[in-house]
């Protein structure tokens, strides 16, 4: 009778699903939950009673995102604590007005539909800075790969490799679990473990045969030369810094102390080297090298376990032989060098689980947490980017760079200042400008030959830039990025944007003076 009456009710605004009993409602659930807005719950119901279906729609996480109101006639402080404690949204006791019953149901799916919507914007926002960042990451570690004559694979390889020892060992030893963000952030640091390479003598890095015993010296320099790198950034109290210099400083380090640089025996190596460390040996047996032809899964894995690359905690290798499965197949899916918007996705509900933030604090948060990794990245990039916010008038660059001109990293009204007028000629800003102002949202980037001067010596030079725009229906520009590199003469990488730093090198800015166009 409630239920029919509960049913005559809501029908004229909303479409309506009945189940008879809780057992119904549970397998309507198990069917529909995605597609439901509110659940209106009896509390007292034939097979499964209210309490049951709570409990199921716990057990399954329907409760996370689905809003539940009890309908029932008991109001002990005890029952009401149970079912609150259990998710319920909002209580209607018996016996009900009706324009209640309307007002606290659509009260409630308006509520969620909020969070919902605010829950999906932080996660793309997280999901596009996010991928920023990787990206960043893996064009640096390209840089070094485009060096050492390495197929580029190798970094993106790592990081998979990475994330799969990290996840089973995680599960296996409640000793080395590491939370989700913390697997993460290892993931990410990955990509540097090589960086130290960028100052090894190609000729080293590249020589198809045996190194002599002064060679393999130098080469095991680049991982002192890596951590030394780092250490000289100005943040590094930021996890991804501390991360990234624990990898390339002892990812040759092995179990039984005889690696390098530093001898570390057992757990004195910590578990993002002792990882970084199976996954890069691994990688190194699966592909090809100047040195060497590509081995079999099966024989690498065979020759890890028989010692013949060192010496690997037990643990790992356990956990080597048990992910065989998904190291197969996650090397064959492309490239997944950031989190899916279904990873996000995944952990969206945490937002609103936090107890001491709320949605907007843990949005920026993690807004901030990209900002530092941003800054790392463009720091230790050693190529002048440059970042423009029209509305305040105010152009971001490189510590580094600021210090090479004698001006601060944030620029107010840059083109009457001082330091950027000895950079750049005023031609090539009334041409760079002209070009700017010429762009569209559907157009948004310009490319630029011009000759740079540094230290006496002319160089061939590219300026690119994207023009940011707003979302609105009528858009606006907003802002300018961009990047300064040199040009060695091959073009081919500008039809890939997202690719601008994979074959060029970096160099030192002094002046600027436009070219002809080529």
């Amino acid at each position: 009778m409630n239920r029919m009456l509960l049913s005559d009710i809501l029908s004229d605004t909303y479409n309506i699903i009945e189940a008879e009993d809780g057992e119904q409602a549970i397998a309507i659930l198990q069917q529909h939950a995605s597609e439901i807005s509110i659940v209106v719950l009896d509390m007292v119901m034939p097979k499964v009673d209210g309490f049951g279906v709570l409990e199921a729609m716990n057990e399954n996480r329907w409760i996370q995102f689905l809003p539940v109101v009890s309908i029932s006639t008991e109001s002990s402080p005890e029952f009401v604590e149970r079912a609150y404690s259990l998710g319920v949204t909002d209580f209607i006791n018996r016996p009900f007005d009706e324009l209640i019953v309307i007002r606290r149901v659509s009260n409630t799916i308006k509520l969620y539909a909020k969070q919902r919507k605010l829950t999906n914007m932080v996660a793309n926002e997280i999901f596009e800075k996010e991928r920023n960042g990787s990206l960043m990451i893996t064009i640096l570690s390209h840089i070094v790969e485009f060096r050492n004559g390495e197929s580029g694979m190798h970094v993106i390889n790592i990081g998979t490799l990475t994330e799969i020892l990290l996840n089973q060992i995680s599960k296996k030893d409640d000793r080395y679990y590491l939370p989700y963000a913390e697997r993460d952030l290892i993931v990410k640091a990955s990509a540097l473990h090589d960086i130290g390479k960028i100052s090894i003598p190609e000729e080293v890095l590249n020589k198809p045969g045996k190194l002599t015993d002064e060679e393999f010296e130098a080469m095991k320099q680049h991982t002192v030369i890596g951590y030394q790198m780092l250490s000289d950034l100005g943040f590094q109290d930021e996890p991804l810094v501390k991360v990234s210099r624990e990898i390339t400083r002892w990812h040759h380090e092995r179990y039984d102390g005889r690696g390098y640089p530093d001898g570390l025996k057992g757990d004195e190596i910590p578990l993002s080297a002792q990882i970084v460390s199976l996954a890069d040996v691994y990688d190194a047996l699966t592909s090809e090298r100047v040195y060497k032809p590509a081995f079999s899964h099966e024989k690498a894995v065979q020759m890890i376990l028989n010692g013949e690359c060192g010496a690997f905690n037990p643990l790992l290798l356990e956990c080597l032989v048990e992910a065989q499965e998904a190291i197969r197949q996650g090397l064959a899916q492309p490239n997944k060098t950031f989190n899916s918007y279904e990873d996000l996705k995944s952990i969206a509900p945490a937002i609103q689980d936090a107890e001491t933030l709320d949605v907007t604090e843990y949005a920026l948060d993690q807004l901030e947490n990209e900002r530092e990794k941003n800054h790392f990245l463009t720091e230790i990039s050693r190529q002048l980017q440059f970042d423009y916010n029209k509305s305040l008038d105010l152009l971001h660059i490189p510590v580094w760079a600021a210090k090479r001109l004698g001006t601060s990293a944030q620029i107010k009204d840059p083109l009457h200042t001082e330091a950027l007028a000895n950079l750049i000629s005023n031609d090539l800003v009334e041409l760079l400008s002209k070009a700017i102002a010429e762009t569209t949202p559907q157009e948004p980037l310009v490319r630029l030959d011009c000759a740079v001067t540094s230290n006496g010596e002319a160089y061939d030079c590219i300026i690119i830039t994207k023009t940011v725009w707003s979302q609105e229906e009528e858009p606006i520009m907003v802002g300018v990025i961009g990047k300064i590199m040199q040009n060695n003469g091959d073009t081919t990488w500008l039809d890939a944007p997202f690719e601008l730093s994979n074959s060029h090198t970096p160099i030192y800015i002094h002046n600027v003076t436009p070219t002809e166009s080529r």
